[in-house]
């Protein structure tokens, strides 16, 4: 997911509440009617339990098993924008389970459509902030993990908000198994030199690092709109040792 660009800001940092969200919008102009449909008729049977504060107000640890019906390993996507990386690689990769978060509805109304195309099953959405998931999964459950085009946050003084930052960052190398792999794409230059200083910080290792994508990589609708506006993508991989 991603948002306009805004003006550079340069002011110090603001004081922030300690929970900060790493994403804007939750929703966006209204949806089709289809994409109504999908919400109402797909949503809650693809939505794991356990995971939300109401569901689970204690915080118990989720057994990954139980959000597929089957064992096998885990990947998890953080803000899946409208989709297509994920049930491409859900296609791809059908002896795997991928659980993806995204916060905008609109967002998880284009997935919902995508997975009724494409037929696949091995896939589960959260429709909210990423850290309720990371709260409740297990220690070195995460196979794999992607992060492509977040939130730019363009102005200084909202890098704070941003997924590389020691919060986030820290959560997700607790979940990932050793030799995970987490690969992450922008097309915002200092995104990238934050997540190359934060993420070696919060414990991994820097695999690759280039403007070449992985072999097995779909070009999202947030690469596209980057590639039209004249912005380079850029990716790098990070590995849990």
């Amino acid at each position: 997911m991603t948002e306009s660009p805004e003006t550079p800001d340069t002011a110090p940092p603001a004081p922030q509440p300690e929970w900060r969200n790493f994403y804007g919008r939750r929703s966006g102009k209204t949806m089709r009617a289809s994409q109504k449909t999908y919400i109402s008729e797909d949503l809650a049977s693809l939505t794991p339990g356990g995971i939300s504060k109401e569901d689970n107000p204690g915080r118990e640890t989720l057994d990954p098993g139980t959000i597929f019906g089957k064992d096998a390993p885990l990947w998890l996507e953080v803000g899946f924008g409208g989709g297509e990386h994920m049930v491409h690689m859900a296609a791809r990769n059908p002896g795997v389970n991928i659980l993806g978060c995204e916060p905008f509805i609109n967002g998880v109304a284009m997935l919902l459509g995508k997975i009724r195309t494409a037929g696949v099953t091995n896939v589960a959405i959260w429709p909210g902030d990423v850290r309720d998931v990371m709260e409740v999964l297990p220690e070195g459950c995460i196979a794999k993990a992607f992060l492509n085009y977040p939130d730019p946050w363009h102005k200084r003084r909202h890098h704070r908000r941003r997924f590389v930052t020691p919060g986030y960052l820290g959560a997700l190398f607790r979940i990932l198994a050793p030799g995970a792999e987490f690969r992450v794409a922008t097309d915002i230059p200092n995104y990238m030199e934050q997540a190359l200083i934060e993420a070696p910080k919060a414990g991994f290792d820097l695999v690759a690092h280039s403007g070449t994508p992985w072999d097995d990589w779909l070009s999202t609708r947030y690469e596209q709109k980057a590639l039209r506006e004249g912005r380079v993508p850029d990716y790098a991989t990070f590995r849990k040792p």
